[in-house]
């Protein structure tokens, strides 16, 4: 577990970001947040935070990044003589702030750096990014990875601990106004984080064991059902934060093909698709495959989760979907028949593909995608 960077985390975190700018050294830095983020007035809260005007501010972060976005705002970034970045919302703007950091520092084309061609050897240290969640899913404040569709259609993995941000600010309060849906559509995919990192094949104790302490607090405490019902409820933002933030920790293991399919899905921007509802929909068809890869796993999980012993965990969660407003289907986001030999075929590029609990053919996604279709 060499991945982990200093994390502020608890309620009014936010107040020690001037502190954390000056001790990295950064005297103008570079905002990167969504329009979202901007119009909850999140992004003023920063702002008022830091006591001075930051060396530019780009708000318009798209979901599912793109390599387009991230060389335009690499220039905006280089134009301002910004000495650092602060990433300010999910997992797309940390994300984009990433890449952006990778080209400033890196040049060339994004795809060099890819993980699937061998490019994380090639990543050095990038400028000091500080990473600001206002969701409580991604965990991208403390991951080692990022993902980015390129240019040439594929989405990438990118891994490496220089990708690791330089200090994580997590605030719950950033996410008090987050609505209903998102709160339960982030919270999947830290479930989702929790449950594939503690599947997958190679052996981690430290890794697991924060798996299973973030799945506990999500589903076998109930925190996120009542982050669901009150978003305004202090105890369950902080709990659920913490999920978040600890799904992340034990995906350096690596993730499984729920991950591969979504990737693979959200890849297509006209679809605007949400990767923790992807994931969230996805998941049960996936714990129903791998049944029979990891009997022992799937014991401490139910046990996780408050399930009795043999439960199906599929089944835990289907209902758990149902109760905080995920759709049941991919036709129900938008997603068609004619879309999944696309996916399919991404999917099997994948690096998440590679680290299933089970190994996947093409066959088992096509089946797999057929039946969450719906």
């Amino acid at each position: 577990m060499n991945f982990l960077n200093t994390c502020i985390f608890d309620h009014g975190a936010i107040q020690k970001l001037p502190g954390v700018l000056r001790g990295n050294g950064v005297s103008k830095p570079f905002i990167i947040t969504d329009p979202g983020i901007k119009a909850a007035g999140i992004l003023d809260t920063v702002i008022e935070a830091i006591g001075s005007e930051p060396g530019g501010v780009f708000s318009d972060t798209v979901a599912n990044p793109t390599e387009d976005q991230a060389i335009d705002v690499t220039a905006r970034y280089k134009d301002a003589g910004a000495d650092g970045i602060i990433a300010l919302g999910g997992g797309s703007s940390m994300d984009l702030a990433k890449a952006v950091g990778l080209l400033a520092s890196h040049g060339g084309k994004l795809e060099t750096y890819a993980a699937m061609v061998g490019g994380s050897k090639l990543i050095k240290k990038l400028p000091p990014l500080i990473a600001i969640p206002t969701t409580a899913g991604t965990g991208s404040e403390v991951s080692i990875g990022m993902i980015t569709t390129l240019n040439n259609g594929r989405k990438e993995t990118f891994a490496s601990p220089n990708l690791v941000p330089t200090v994580a600010i997590c605030d719950p309060d950033l996410t008090f106004g987050l609505p209903k849906m998102m709160t339960a559509a982030t919270g999947m995919d830290a479930v989702t984080h929790c449950i594939e990192a503690v599947l997958v094949p190679m052996s981690n104790p430290p890794a697991e064991g924060i798996g299973y302490d973030g799945l506990t607090r999500a589903v076998g405490d109930g925190w996120l059902r009542r982050a669901v019902e009150d978003g305004s409820d202090p105890d369950a933002r902080w709990n659920m934060m913490m999920a978040s933030y600890e799904g992340a920790l034990a995906f350096t293991k690596g993730l499984g093909s729920v991950h591969a399919l979504s990737h693979a899905a959200g890849r297509l921007h006209e679809k605007r698709l949400h990767h923790g509802t992807l994931n969230a929909i996805f998941l049960p068809h996936l714990l129903r495959f791998n049944e029979g890869a990891a009997d022992d796993k799937y014991a401490r999980l139910r046990f996780a989760m408050g399930l009795k012993e043999g439960a199906s965990l599929a089944d835990a969660i289907q209902r758990l979907n149902s109760d905080i407003g995920i759709p049941s289907t991919l036709k129900e986001i938008g997603l068609e028949a004619s879309d999944g030999p696309g996916v399919v075929e991404y999917a099997l590029a994948d690096l998440a593909h590679r680290t299933n609990a089970k190994p996947a053919t093409q066959a088992d996604y096509e089946r797999i995608y057929e039946t969450a279709l719906g």
